[in-house]
This record gives structure tokens, sequence and C-alpha cells, in this order.
């Protein structure tokens, strides 16, 4: 099969399109021909291996590196070294074709999305692992999934539609879930055009909360569009913009230099939530803005139970509609990840493999 192996850390000489053996399923595992695979910034993360604590800039800064002679960085992976070479594509949306043992053929020929996020040891342990960070993923015309993670959709949308949803949707319905967030909150939604923050508005106003979204002025009418009832353009200061103790969650997965100014706003017992720190991950903290204030600081990784069957109904019901800013064949992914960069977009972006 076609297939996107990642050989190690570096630049895009790293990705290599090539052939490779199509996955044969183990025992509980089915075999899924890949129908469309979203992009997303954690495959260029683990890619770069900023995930590593000797990098302490930006996605932005370590994307621009020179790249091809980096030695993989013993902590450079989402989990712990990644397995290089791996398949990257965290997002799947694939057909069932075939099954391993003790698996149902009554699956086979049905369209699923993939939770990419795994609980191997239960809901009750923060143990996680992650397809296409932890074993191969979804940049392939098939992959090996376990079929506990694959969920039928019942829906109209297309395959690349709905390949955007699973990694930026999970990820927004988690901290949502993890902050409680509820009918009547003001949210505020740091880098609110990228592929979580567009999710996190649709769902926080799903949720009868009303979102403040932060973004470049060009976005703004987009991000309206989708459920935000205010914006704030991103080099504003949102203390100025909002005062002091106005509002009640904060989304971030920007973090950098606008961290400090995310607790000013925060009121009284309020949350601050995040997954991600595309801005630097190496923030300033005066911690009586957090103690005095009764502020909660919430890391957001391993999905809880609920999140994905959530989606999944959210879909059906169609009470969020997806955000797909652009397909491209997966053979040009290099391209799709340097255009995802300039951060020109709002949504995501989906890779198709070759028809068979």
């Amino acid at each position: 099969m076609k297939a996107v192996v990642t050989t190690g850390n570096g630049g895009y000489e790293k990705l290599s399109y090539t052939d490779v053996p199509i996955p044969v399923p183990s025992a509980g595992e089915v075999l899924l021909k890949v129908l469309a695979a979203g992009v997303n910034n954690t495959e260029i993360n683990t890619r770069l291996g900023w995930y590593s604590s000797s990098v302490t800039g930006s996605t932005d800064a370590v994307s621009n590196r020179s790249g091809g002679d980096e030695e993989s960085l013993a902590d450079g992976g989402w989990n712990e070294a990644t397995p290089f070479p791996l398949i990257q594509g965290t997002d799947c949306c694939g057909e069932v074709v075939g099954v391993g043992g003790h698996v149902s053929t009554d699956l086979i020929g049905r369209r699923v999305l993939v939770r990419a996020c795994m609980r191997p040891q239960g809901y009750d342990n923060y143990a996680n692992v992650w397809m296409a960070s932890d074993f191969d993923g979804a940049f392939a015309q098939f992959v090996a999934v376990p079929a506990s993670e694959v969920f039928t959709v019942a829906c109209d949308w297309t395959d690349a539609e709905l390949a955007t949803i699973p990694c930026a949707y999970g990820t927004a319905e988690n901290m949502l879930h993890r902050a409680g967030v509820g009918r009547g909150d003001h949210v505020l939604v740091a880098g609110a055009s990228g592929g979580v923050g567009s999710a996190a508005i649709q769902l926080a106003v799903r949720r009868g909360a009303s979102v403040t979204a932060i973004c470049a002025s060009a976005k703004a009418e987009q991000v309206l569009a989708i459920g935000a009832a205010h914006v704030i353009e991103r080099n504003d200061n949102v203390v100025a913009v909002l005062g002091d103790d106005s509002v009640d969650v904060v989304v971030d997965n920007v973090a950098g230099t606008s961290f400090g100014n995310m607790l000013k706003v925060l009121r009284r017992g309020g949350k601050y939530v995040s997954s991600g720190a595309i801005a630097g991950p190496i923030v300033s903290l005066d911690m009586r803005d957090m103690y005095l204030k009764d502020i909660s600081l919430i890391g957001c990784t391993a999905w809880d139970e609920p999140v994905f069957s959530n989606l999944v109904g959210y879909i059906e019901r169609g009470e969020i509609r997806p955000l797909l800013a652009k397909v491209y064949p997966l053979e040009d992914i290099a391209i799709a990840q340097q255009e995802f960069m300039e951060k020109k977009h709002v949504g995501n972006f989906v890779l198709v493999p070759p028809a068979l």
C-alpha cells in the first residue's frame, strides 16, 4: 500500500511517500481502508520533536530550523520516544474491510471514525495511547486499530468532512467537559480560527455558553459565523478589552506571552484549560493571580470516557458542522503541512489516499 512514513525528527525531508506492507489485524483489531485523514498540529509537533523538554520555543520557531541531521529525541514524542519509522495520521475516517480474531464480521463495510486517544488501563487511570504517535496511523491506504476504538456514524457528511472531527473536536470537547462548561458561562477561546479553537467555539455554544474568540482580524467574520458572540484581534490586550474578572473559562492552546493576561480576565473560581502551547510552552505565572482568585488550572491530554460518544451524538443530531478548509492528495502532505503552518485557514485540512 501507499503510505507516508516519517523517518525521524526533522523537517519535511523526513516525510517519505512510499510502499509498505498492508497491516494484518491482530486479535481484537479491525483493518480499515482509510477514506480520509486530517492534518493536525500533533503530527507536525511529533515530527519536529517539539514535545521534548529541550524545546522552549513556539511551533513556528521549531519548524523553521534547518532540517536533515537531527537525531531522534528521547523525549520528543507524545508520551516518550517516538517509534520511528512511523506512519502518522491521527484523524481517520475509514471503512472496515477486515477483522482480527474475536471481532464480529458485522463491522465489515461500515464507515467509522477512530477514537485516536485510547485509555488501555481504563478511565480511572490517565495513561493513554495515541494513534499515529505511539503506533502507525492513517496517512496510508490502510490502518489496523483496536475494534473498541472505532465508532460508526450515521450522517450525510462526506469522508473528508468526517475526518476533520477526531483530534480537534475530541480535544476541544474534552477540555469543555473537564472544565464543566455549561449554560450562561462566558468562555474565552484563544487561537479561535484553528482546528481545536473553531471546534471549541461550536461545542461551547451548543452547551449554552457565550464565546469571545481571539483570532486575526481577517478571520473574524468566519469565526463569528460559527457561533462566537465577540471577537478580539489576536494582538490586542485582552485585559484592556474585557477587563479583569470577566470570564468563567479560558480555553487556551496558544500560551506563550499571553498566558498571564488569561488569568487576569478570569473571574474568582474561574478555570483555565489547555491541551497545547503553539506560541511557546514556557510561560510566566503570577501565583497571586492563581491562588488569590481560586483559579483552577486544568491540563488535558487523555480524553475522558464520554467525549467521543458525545461527538458522535452531536454529529448524528446535526448539532455541530464540519469546518473543512482544504483537501489534498496524501502524496502532497508536505505542501499541506506547509500551508497548515501559515495559519491562513479556518478549520481543518484533510488528506485523501489514492484510490485502490
